[in-house]
């Protein structure tokens, strides 16, 4: 069969569809790459390998992905009859009773789910280290951490033993991962992608789905494919002036660009690779004839920030053991929980409907601060068409780097880790990490690109020039298939 580990998905689809390979072999390279490689990764946490088998051997649906080997993420996108744990050992056993409406999207897209990959207990963390599982290493280094919470999907993508996989964002979980596996990893506007029948909206409307992929064309095509709304979603995203596979390869144009010129407060990481890496997009994005300039959305930092979005996660997270409870059927105690878990339960369940409401009034508030950068003058805007930040505050951390300084610092860690992306969960923007620095001992380092409101199109139509003018895709970690 043609060597096809380091094909993206788009061409691993366009020799199923010559004839040159079939479903079948594509699944079961990829499941030859997992039992290889995962021992040393903990990417993959449950097998469907026998039902991938059965899969590929039947009727594919012909899908602009029809016959690749697929992930899904341990989080959300449930299908029907098979297992979705959030990373807590509590949910083992619990089969769901239907698909969502993503998962049946992929399924539709052609994909071929071979198994389920790892994260942290309930995403709320930025590392992929739980207590149920081994933690996910990443294949750039496996001392260091994959990233969180999508960080079993993204080691796999950058091992080879995929070449696409789930993801889902709440305060930066495709991004982040994406920046330390050295990968593309775009969080699509609010409600581009749906989360139903069984979710609305998540953490007030932060949370999205998405892939995680070595190529931009792949995430173009995927987010056309299932960037579209369930009927009865509560909101959608604006429609996109034409599919975004077509923004692949498209002039990027005059864009105004602004380069983050504000450093996060002291409590959070400001690396000097993060930095150079911002730098360096700064002079691939001038060549390609964009008008560069420093610039900071008004607000970005503030102070209040953090903690408004971090009650919203409580809320969240005591509504969801709550939702968890009703389907085990008894009380989740909180030593079956993490600590970090167990104490953002606690606030959200003391807090009362009207400071709900009160954090959203405020952070609706702040959101128009922020997103007034990219309004045209004329509604007194600065007319910025992307901002350029580091996705993260530092390059890859060593497993136990969050909780090494115990629970009560651990919050702190993961707060001073990302000073860059959670604010456009909350802005509902969409934003792209991209591959393009590294330190010298190899370590991926991600930049972060912010486009306006419903403007995918512009982030693909640039994350595909430069692809282009700085490649990466000839890149391979030490830990492959």
């Amino acid at each position: 069969m043609t060597e096809t580990t380091w094909l993206d998905a788009t061409a691993q689809a366009e020799l199923v569809r010559r004839g040159e390979v079939s479903p079948a072999e594509l699944v079961e390279a990829a499941i030859a790459r997992i039992e290889k490689v995962n021992p040393q990764l903990h990417a993959v946490v449950r097998d469907r390998f026998e039902d991938a088998r059965t899969d590929a051997a039947g009727e594919v649906p012909d899908g602009p992905f029809r016959g690749v080997p697929f992930l899904l993420k341990d989080i959300g996108c449930h299908v029907a009859g098979d297992e979705t744990r959030y990373g807590t050992s509590v949910l083992a056993g619990v089969r769901w009773p239907h698909d969502s409406h993503l998962g049946r999207l992929f399924r539709e897209a052609g994909l071929v789910t071979v198994g389920r990959t790892n994260v942290p207990e309930f995403g709320t963390t930025v590392t992929t280290e739980p207590p149920c599982n081994p933690p996910a290493r990443n294949p750039w280094d496996p001392a260091h951490s994959a990233g969180g919470s999508s960080g079993g999907s993204a080691a796999a993508v950058a091992a080879g033993l995929v070449p696409i996989a789930h993801a889902n964002d709440g305060g930066g979980s495709i991004r982040i991962p994406a920046s330390l596996c050295g990968l593309v990893g775009l969080k699509p506007t609010r409600a581009r992608v749906s989360q139903g029948p069984d979710v609305g909206e998540g953490w007030a409307g932060a949370t999205i789905d998405g892939v995680v992929t070595r190529s931009v064309r792949d995430t173009a095509t995927a987010l056309d494919w299932i960037g579209r709304p369930m009927p009865g979603d509560p909101y959608t995203a604006p429609p996109l002036p034409r599919p975004l596979a077509e923004e692949v390869g498209a002039p990027v144009g005059r864009l105004r660009v602004a380069l983050l010129d504000t450093d996060p407060p002291d409590a959070h990481l400001d690396s000097a690779h993060c930095r150079a890496a911002v730098e360096h997009a700064g002079r691939l994005l001038e060549d390609l004839g964009c008008a560069v300039e420093p610039g900071t959305p008004d607000r970005m930092f503030d102070e209040r920030f953090s903690r408004s979005f971090n009650a919203t996660i409580a809320a969240d997270v005591a509504l969801t053991v709550s939702a968890f409870e009703r389907v085990l059927g008894r009380p989740i105690t909180d030593d079956e929980l993490e600590p970090r878990n167990a104490a953002y339960r606690a606030a959200g369940s003391r807090m009362s409907a009207t400071d709900y409401l009160a954090t959203r009034a405020w952070l609706g508030h702040w959101v128009r601060s922020v997103a007034a950068f990219w309004a045209p003058p004329e509604l007194g805007g600065r007319g910025v068409d992307l901002l350029v930040t580091p996705t993260v505050g530092a390059p890859p951390p060593e497993l136990g780097w969050f909780t090494a300084a115990g629970p009560e610092q651990e919050g702190r860690r993961i707060n001073s880790y990302i000073p860059y992306t959670a604010q456009f969960n909350v802005t509902g923007q969409p934003a792209i990490s991209l591959p393009l620095h590294r330190t010298d001992d190899g370590l991926p380092v991600g930049v972060q690109l912010v486009a306006a409101y419903g403007r995918e199109d512009v982030l693909v139509r640039v994350a595909a020039a430069l692809e282009q003018a700085a490649p990466w895709a000839d890149r391979r970690p030490p830990v492959a298939g």
